[in-house]
């Protein structure tokens, strides 16, 4: 079967359904949102030329940088490809990092006429140094090509895309490396029981998650991922993410089922090869048993942060990485970059080393890069708040843990020096970011996220310029659960950003960690998650509106022993 120009790579035999063009066969649209609705609803999906002409359409809206290479510098350079022998022989560069092109139902010439492609592509854009989505992306725009030449151009212009905060493919291997703990902040908080999952049964979580864009450009059959370029040309690169949480959550389930139970399936540790082997395994065979609109359906039902928090959580992550020096990828990198709590080193009166592992699963990744440094312990340092603060600031983040007389073990993750406590004065004054939370160890394990991450509506309860206030005399009491804080106003939510960045201005949903000569506090908004005496020596917990959490413990305790780690770059010298 032909399909017109754009079908001359393609083996209609192995096509299926795809093959039976039908439904629509134009668009009358200009309007992105417009775009955006029919990519998701499908509205091409069914017309294989319709959809090599929205394509070209979509692609030549992307804003590029000024020179960019087009159909006729490739021609020039690779000659009329028709009166060429093709030959598989052409090798990939080494950017690709040894990542095949996937056929997709293409001719077996056709991925010669890929191998081409990429070797042009690696000549006219000499600063990609990685980017390993790159032959899965080429070998998708072939079926909608009419020759060699467009699907060059096409692949030039989305390389070369210059619209700010806009990214299409990772083209560095610090861009792609952040990513993927980008991928892991994001599963550890859209769909935590895979996420645990994966580390229950994963050496490296990180070796894991850095398939994720393989798992979506790659790994999936060519009906489910041509679905998914419908909508990423459409909207970017958030939809990677998306699909990529889906499958983690789907592959779960899987799991689950194959266990006969609910829950996280109980096994040991195993080589990371053979998890992400599974997971590989589970996706490529993903069309028996998940309908792309399913896979689509699942992926748009996660609320998901904005592009620009996305961004800046990837910014963050690449920042985090530069200043680490992980720039290039080496040998053993992916060890380099993923924390190897070391049993015969780590040594903790409060938790095991497992305890400390599962604690460090929760904490964003970028700070899970580095080494527990035990900074403050009661039992060395004694029950002084003064020096609490002394051994404490200049660290940021660091980890808390109490344990009470009973038993009991909670404590939080702070993002913020303590040292910031300086700025409201005497007045007790909130600081901190939305990478705070609380948890409880024993008797049983649970973590409390800031609730906006659950809940996005309640960032609209942000104060106005100039209500900003300050705790009344009343307001200092122990009793008194009022707190306020003092903020300045910003546009800009966001969980993930250090505190000089991220000024959310929210009278209770933003109250994170507060300190003061006689008790430091964490939560607030009617009621406080922790609040430790001067003495640090007795407690009180209970729900607070921040994170939305239970008492964490009695609601009244005796301090046993308090112990703050903080993160050392494991990577230092």
């Amino acid at each position: 079967m032909a399909e017109g120009d754009y079908g001359s790579f393609v083996d209609w035999n192995q096509m299926g359904d795809l093959a039976k063009s039908s439904g629509p066969t134009k668009v009358d649209c200009k309007d992105l949102k417009e775009f955006k609705q029919m990519a998701r609803q499908g509205y091409w999906a069914k017309n294989h030329n319709l959809r090599a002409q929205v394509y070209h359409q979509l692609i030549k809206a992307i804003p590029c940088r000024t020179v960019t290479p087009d159909a006729e510098v490739y021609r020039d350079i690779i000659g009329n490809a028709a009166t060429k022998k093709p030959s598989t022989q052409i090798p990939l560069p080494e950017f690709v990092d040894g990542n095949p092109v996937p056929q997709y139902c293409l001719k077996t010439e056709a991925v010669a006429s890929a191998h081409r492609i990429i070797n042009c592509l690696a000549g006219q854009f000499p600063d990609i140094s990685y980017c390993p989505s790159l032959p899965a992306v080429t070998s998708l725009l072939l079926h909608f090509s009419i020759d060699e030449a467009q699907c060059f151009e096409h692949i030039s212009r989305i390389l070369a895309c210059n619209e700010p905060g806009k990214r299409l493919l990772d083209q560095t291997f610090l861009a792609y490396e952040s990513s993927c703990i980008t991928f892991g902040d994001l599963a550890n908080k859209y769909c935590t029981a895979a996420h645990k999952l994966i580390i229950a049964t994963a050496q490296d979580v990180m070796d894991v998650y850095a398939d994720w864009q393989r798992w979506v450009l790659g790994d999936l059959p060519f009906s489910h991922v041509v679905r998914v370029l419908d909508v990423y040309l459409v909207e970017g690169y958030k939809i990677l993410y998306r699909v990529a949480i889906a499958l983690l959550k789907f592959y779960r389930k899987h799991k689950v089922g194959d266990k006969g139970g609910r829950g996280n399936p109980q096994e040991q540790q195993q080589d990371s090869g053979k998890v992400k082997a599974d997971i590989q395994a589970f996706i490529k065979g993903i069309g028996s048993t998940i309908t792309p609109e399913k896979l689509l359906e699942k992926a748009f039902s996660i609320r998901l942060f904005s592009r620009k928090e996305i961004t800046l959580l990837q910014l963050t992550n690449e920042k985090s990485l530069h200043q680490k020096g992980i720039t290039v990828k080496q040998k053993r990198s992916r060890q380099n970059v993923h924390l190897a709590l070391n049993p015969d080193t780590f040594s903790s009166e409060i938790v095991s080393t497992k305890e400390m592992r599962d604690i460090w699963s929760w904490i964003p990744e970028r700070f899970a890069l580095c080494q527990p440094q035990l900074l403050f312990t009661t039992s060395t340092h004694g029950c002084s708040l003064n020096r609490f603060y002394s051994h404490c600031e200049g660290h940021e983040p660091t980890l808390l843990l109490i344990r009470t007389t009973d038993g009991d073990v909670c404590g939080a993750f702070l993002s913020t020096d303590w040292e910031e406590r300086k700025r409201g004065g005497n007045a007790l004054s909130f600081f901190g970011t939305g990478e705070c939370f609380v948890f409880r160890l024993k008797p049983e394990m649970e973590r409390y996220e800031w609730v906006v991450i659950r809940h996005p509506e309640l960032a609209s309860s942000i104060k106005t310029q100039g209500q900003e206030d300050t705790a009344s005399s009343e307001d200092k009491t122990p009793d008194n659960n009022s707190l306020l804080q003092q903020e300045k106003p910003s546009s800009n939510l966001s969980p993930f950003l250090s505190a000089h960045h991220f000024n959310l201005n929210s009278r209770n949903t933003s109250m994170f960690m507060a300190g003061n000569f006689d008790s430091i506090i964490v939560g607030g908004g009617d009621g406080n998650a922790l609040y430790i005496d001067s003495e640090l020596n007795h407690g009180r917990t209970g729900r607070c509106t921040t994170f939305d959490n239970p008492p964490l413990c009695s609601e009244t305790f005796q301090v046993s022993l308090l112990e703050v780690w903080g993160f050392q770059d494991s990577m230092a010298s």
